[in-house]
């Protein structure tokens, strides 16, 4: 990103002083001004079986504005809005139930207004802003979608203890991917915002070996829509992430992370529940392996809902795990079980440009309870930095159900994307 340098010069900062009659010593004043300036074209098509018709959605995404920073104080604002160029699809709020969902609403709205105070120990964030904490597993943007999540929020970060970091955030409220027109239409499980007193905390020390992160996440939705205050929760657990070379050429990763959750707050579901995630990785080369198996648990005792509750995980950047086809973005109530396996291959340089990557990804989709086979899931993805602005991006999801319908929108279902994003 572009920086400007806007600097006064101690004579002209001296004569503004002698006005007002200031007499200690003229400095000269650096203000720095970086410009936002981010777009996305994409079109992505969604065949589900059970719905009338195929979608089709071409929508642009257009991000703009700027920061301004003097000294270790910074003012950030800047605008999002969406435009669907062809809306042959259910945004989630646009009531076109005929099509599969594509949720990318047309929108316009301030998307991040924050002020920031920052030095190398401490960073304070007051405002409107961006939150991606970790893997994004329990609380992130949702970038992958066209509009942004974020939070009116305060966090503080502080990192003046050599490996530790502690991370802590106070929101009152997450503006949600669904935009200006969230809640029309019936949607009233997708609003423009969801209010509450959440608190977001992480603490993470460095080792030799890896990462090791304890965090406590308490969720308490003020919404009065049901399905919003079922989300209500205290979550508690840690994680451990690292990676180890082998050899110049071989490095083996691996992450594993435990969490318990249960009812808080306004939630009328009294439950308890496990998350458990484990994963190993191998490079070797430009190749990478990736095996894992993910548990979100359920609890057939919850009392307050019938056939048991689950472990939800509300605002994660949820199309990152569970399968690009987004049949888990809520988590049954038998719970779910992932075992996947994937490869990657990165090319770093194709004349000019680079690096391109492909990947391969399968998910096999299992019950926490009652040894119910969902579904099996292949993703396949293929990007390429094209410049040092643009980048390029296809991508296929294709989710076959196994036996009967056990969840609401279980339902064979196939994906495409094509996108191209700019970034100043």
């Amino acid at each position: 990103m572009k920086k400007v340098s806007i600097l006064l010069p101690a004579s002209a900062v001296s004569a503004v002083s002698g006005m007002f009659a200031v007499t200690t010593p003229a400095l000269a004043q650096d203000i720095v001004f970086k410009p936002i300036v981010e777009a996305r074209l994409r079109y992505e098509t969604v065949d589900q079986a059970g719905l009338a018709r195929d979608a089709d959605a071409v929508t642009m995404r257009v991000r703009a504005g700027g920061e301004i920073s003097k000294g270790p104080f910074a003012f950030l604002a800047e605008a999002e809005g969406t435009l669907a160029i062809d809306e042959d699809y259910n945004s989630g709020v646009n009531g076109k139930t005929l099509y599969p969902i594509v949720a990318d609403p047309e929108t316009v709205e301030a998307n991040r207004v924050q002020i920031q105070y920052r030095t190398k120990p401490l960073v304070v964030t007051v405002g409107r802003q961006r939150i991606n904490l970790d893997d994004q597993r329990f609380v992130g943007s949702v970038a992958w979608r066209q509009n942004e999540q974020t939070f009116d929020a305060v966090r503080v970060e502080y990192m003046g203890i050599k490996n530790l970091r502690i991370d802590v955030t106070y929101a009152i409220a997450a503006r949600t991917i669904w935009g200006i027109d969230g809640g029309k239409f019936g949607a009233a499980n997708r609003p423009t915002q969801i209010d509450g007193d959440d608190v977001f905390a992480n603490v993470s020390y460095k080792t030799k070996l890896g990462t090791l992160t304890g965090f406590a996440y308490l969720v308490d939705e003020d919404e009065a829509v049901l399905t919003l205050r079922r989300n209500s929760s205290q979550t508690y657990g840690a994680r451990f992430v690292g990676a180890q070379p082998l050899s110049k050429t071989v490095k083996v990763s691996y992450l594993a992370s435990y969490a318990r959750q249960s009812d808080y707050a306004t939630n009328p579901v009294h439950y308890s529940a496990d998350y458990a995630l484990a994963e190993l990785g191998l490079d070797v080369s430009a190749f990478k392996l990736t095996a894992g198996y993910e548990l979100l648990g359920s609890d057939a005792g919850a009392t307050g809902i019938a056939g048991g509750f689950a472990f939800q995980t509300p605002f994660a950047t949820l199309h990152k795990f569970n399968g690009w086809a987004d049949k888990f973005l809520t988590t049954p109530g038998t719970g779910l079980q992932d075992y996947y396996g994937g490869i990657a291959y990165t090319v770093p340089k194709v004349g000019k440009a680079g690096p391109l990557v492909a990947s391969f990804i399968y998910h096999h989709f299992s019950s926490d309870r009652l040894s119910i086979h969902y579904g099996d899931e292949y993703n396949a993805q293929l990007t390429m930095k094209l410049n040092k602005h643009l980048s390029a991006l296809v991508k296929y999801a294709d989710y076959e159900r196994k036996g009967i319908a056990s969840y609401a929108g279980d339902a064979d279902t196939r994906k495409f994307w094509a996108q191209i994003d700019y970034a100043l």
